[in-house]
């Protein structure tokens, strides 16, 4: 993949004159997507990617575990200016990470991404109206500075994943793997294997493993709602040979947007409904005296958490072949050759898997300053889930925890591009988005009941009332996103 090749450490032509217009953090499915936004509508504006990993994609490149795929149809998890044209709707890891380093070739985006650049901070000074970001590279620290900055790594630590202190953890004397550091040399064939977990990781992991180990045990604490999708969509399928790529995408992409929110609002206002609906889709697809309630009912509300979809039913079939099979107990001790439960039972395994979630961090872990003051993040509300109370020139995506994140991810850029429009046309130099009411009521940014999110929520903002809500529904944001930009919440200022 080619790299921007202006030279590191750029010096400035004049006072007050940046490096670049924009930079961006991180180059996988957000960062991508605002660089071409930029390309396409602002096509004057000099703008960089830095990513620190070595590699384009993200979380697409970070997760190689077997059977790695997307929870969301491409149809809405694609950008939509690229069509998604393959057959399958639930696509594995490396059909997704072609797509996104195709679109960087195609958009003219990948000689514009500097790797193995660790941004440790940014500063931004009123006096200039520039951010001053520290950067470590391969040659050693070094400044660049930008108009605005757009953080846009998501909010996955990448260096490592969750790990319970479990009791006798290191008395296992076969091989533990974390998801996220999946050795590719790992011969898992004829193997008995425990994954631990009940999430998105797990039931992808399981029935994956089941093709080749001897037999592989889901082992959750407590269970998760499990739907079965298609893993093609026949309907875009026909779409495609009846119509031009960009009119059949368009049209599925509404359909989806449709029938997630349809989901999702039916689980809010009918959830015992839903719940039915979710229990009888998977009480059909496993043998009869299969213990639906005990290993497939969560205490929980459908999208309390995040469902869980498995194309065409494949954990369901593993397990009714036998190749996988479902314990929900708790863990007393790792021993030598397994793990010991609380009910007294032991599971013997070669390979442990602890599918034990994500860890998150907010802004990729940058320290944030403006005017050499700290921004203290769970003090600061975001604004139309795109920029950070009373931080200027800032923009960060929040995806959707309930539908495909891309979605949001488009939205923000076309906001983006409009406010770089209405700033350049009135001669502004900055834009800060205001809160006047100190009254105001304010929650968690991601209201979410997932035990990765409930763990990190004190290390992100919050979001309030009004723009600062952080709506979980697309055309809700569409609406307001597309609204009035001078607001009175958003205050521009032409002076540097």
């Amino acid at each position: 993949m080619a790299t921007e090749t202006a030279p590191q450490g750029e010096t400035h032509r004049q006072e007050g004159t940046p490096d670049y217009d924009v930079l961006i953090i991180g180059a996988g499915l957000s960062g991508i997507g605002v660089a071409r936004y930029l390309e396409h509508e602002h096509p004057e504006r000099r703008y960089l990617i830095l990513e620190q990993r070595d590699r384009i994609g993200g979380t697409w490149d970070l997760f190689r575990y077997p059977g790695i795929r997307s929870d969301s149809d491409l149809h809405t998890y694609g950008y939509a200016f690229r069509p998604w044209t393959d057959e399958k709707a639930i696509a594995d890891g490396p059909a997704i990470l072609e797509y996104i380093e195709a679109t960087a070739r195609d958009e003219h985006v990948a000689g514009k991404i500097r790797f193995s650049s660790h941004v440790l901070g940014a500063d931004f000074s009123r006096h200039s109206s520039l951010w001053t970001l520290t950067v470590e590279s391969p040659d050693g620290p070094q400044q660049l500075t930008c108009r605005w900055l757009v953080a846009a790594a998501g909010y996955f630590r990448y260096d490592h994943g969750y790990l319970p202190e479990f009791p006798g953890y290191d008395r296992f004397q076969g091989t533990l793997v974390h998801p996220q550091q999946w050795p590719q040399d790992l011969d898992y064939r004829g193997k008995r294997i425990v994954v631990i977990g009940s999430g998105a990781t797990a039931v992808t992991l399981a029935p994956a493993l089941a093709t080749s180990a001897a037999h592989v045990t889901m082992l959750q604490r407590t269970p998760t709602y499990v739907i079965s999708l298609p893993e093609r969509d026949w309907l875009a399928n026909v779409l495609k040979r009846l119509l031009p790529a960009r009119r059949a995408y368009a049209l599925t992409r509404r359909k989806n947007i449709w029938l997630q929110r349809t989901v999702y609002e039916l689980s809010r206002n009918h959830p015992k409904l839903l719940r039915r609906l979710l229990l009888r889709g998977v009480r059909r697809r496993l043998p009869r005296g299969f213990d639906i309630e005990r290993h497939f009912s969560p205490d929980y509300n459908p999208w309390d958490q995040r469902l869980c979809s498995v194309p065409d039913g494949d954990l369901f079939e593993s397990i009714s072949a036998g190749s996988t099979s479902v314990v929900t107990d708790r863990i007393e001790t790792f021993v030598e050759h397994g793990i010991r439960l609380e009910s007294g039972a032991t599971l013997q395994a070669d390979i442990i898997v602890t599918a034990t979630g994500l860890d998150l961090i907010a802004l990729g872990g940058i320290t944030l300053t403006v005017d050499g003051r700290e921004v203290v993040l769970p003090e600061k509300m975001v604004y139309k889930s795109a920029m950070l109370e009373d931080v200027p020139n800032l923009a960060l995506i929040v995806g959707y925890t309930n539908s495909s994140w891309t979605l949001k991810v488009d939205l923000v850029c076309q906001y983006l591009c409009r406010l770089f429009s209405y700033m350049d046309a009135r001669g502004y130099r900055t834009a800060t988005a205001v809160n006047d009411d100190p009254q105001m009521a304010t929650g968690p940014l991601l209201d979410f009941g997932a035990g990765y999110v409930q763990r990190a929520l004190d290390r992100f903002p919050l979001q309030g009332e009004g723009p600062w809500e952080i709506k979980m529904s697309y055309d809700a944001d569409a609406a307001r996103l597309a609204d009035a930009l001078d607001d009175g919440v958003l205050r521009f200022d032409t002076a540097a």
